[in-house]
């Protein structure tokens, strides 16, 4: 089976077990694990930020970051199709008392203008304080569209001017930097806190980095204890993550490239209506005459699998355990589908 279902489905490559298995641990509660304090030190300078807390996963990152920032009845401004919104289980309402207002930006990415215009009346006590605007970078429902460094260097001041936390859902922040040549420090000034993942593009079996100031990650190591986030011996997957940036990087301009054959592929299809433009390693088409679960159950007959994306559409995702032999055959399979 070609699995294309998401880019988390990958397994540790050889070179990444044996960097897991000879990995130096302790006990990270005690803050005394060698590789995850070295993962943690490796990102902060790489983003050219004070510090940096290894946590399980991205929503965990995300939601201790939406904590951290904010107060409970205040206002989280993001776009409609955010992770942050919509794939947390409802995590800034149930974590921290926080309210979405939901913005429609350009396939997910939102604009200064769009944020200025929607900061609510700090003085009106029938609305939330606006506190805090969330990125995403690629987003995600939007295909792995990225953004503009030059808005996001817009929207930063708009966040300064009225005194607005700015955070970066960074998940697949390594796919947009492959693309556009900027500098992970390109990004570290613009943000108050920035989530990485690992365990998606990079291949890394778990993991996520939060970044911050000192006293943010300071803040933030509190909510992870009450998130029952502390872990221990966990070097071992930090030894993964380092294991990834040193080798998984450069090659994920190889899946934006076969994500970029998939997406012709499916354009040529009499039932795809649209296949959003292919930046990066998300492909989305939007079907007509065929439903999402009606074509995901021919294509794995045949030995692909992907998944639904809503009501009328499709997405794959590219990984490093998919080689150019698996898209061949996968696009063979698209044809005669």
């Amino acid at each position: 089976m070609i699995d294309l279902r998401s880019d988390t489905v990958t397994k540790p490559t050889k070179g990444m077990l044996e960097a897991m298995f000879s990995a130096e641990v302790g006990d990270d509660v005690f803050e005394s694990d060698p590789t995850v304090n070295k993962l943690q030190e490796c990102v902060a300078e790489m983003f050219g930020m004070q510090a940096a807390l290894y946590c399980p996963s991205g929503t965990m990152t995300n939601q201790i970051a939406l904590r951290v920032a904010t107060r409970p009845q205040d206002e989280v401004i993001c776009d409609k199709r955010s992770h942050i919104y919509l794939y947390e289980g409802g995590g800034m309402a149930y974590n921290s008392m926080l309210s979405p207002k939901l913005l429609d930006g350009d396939r997910g990415r939102l604009t200064a203008d769009l944020v200025a215009n929607n900061i609510n009346d700090p003085a009106d006590i029938h609305l939330p304080r606006t506190r805090l605007v969330g990125l995403e970078n690629t987003m995600n429902k939007g295909g792995g569209c990225i953004y503009d460094i030059n808005e996001i260097r817009k929207i930063k001041k708009v966040c300064e001017q009225n005194g607005l936390w700015l955070h970066l859902d960074g998940a697949r922040l390594f796919n947009a930097l492959v693309e556009t040549q900027e500098k992970p420090s390109e990004y570290g000034v613009l943000f108050d806190s920035i989530s990485i993942c690992f365990s998606k593009g990079l291949g890394a079996p778990m993991g996520s980095v939060l970044l911050g100031s000192n006293e943010t990650i300071r803040e933030a190591k509190r909510v992870r204890k009450v998130l029952g986030g502390g872990m221990r011996q966990v070097g071992y997957l930090a030894a993964a993550c380092l294991y990834a940036l040193d080798h998984h990087v450069d090659r994920l301009q190889e899946d934006h490239a076969r994500a970029k054959v998939l997406g012709q592929a499916m354009a040529e299809k009499s039932f795809v209506k649209e296949v959003l433009p292919v930046e990066t390693n998300i492909v989305i088409a939007e079907l007509e005459g065929v439903s999402p679960q009606e074509l995901l159950k021919s294509l794995e007959a045949s030995g692909l699998s992907a998944v639904p994306f809503g009501p009328a559409a499709i997405r794959f995702v590219t990984h490093l355990g998919f080689d150019d032999n698996q898209l061949d055959e996968a696009v063979v399979i698209l044809k005669n589908s």
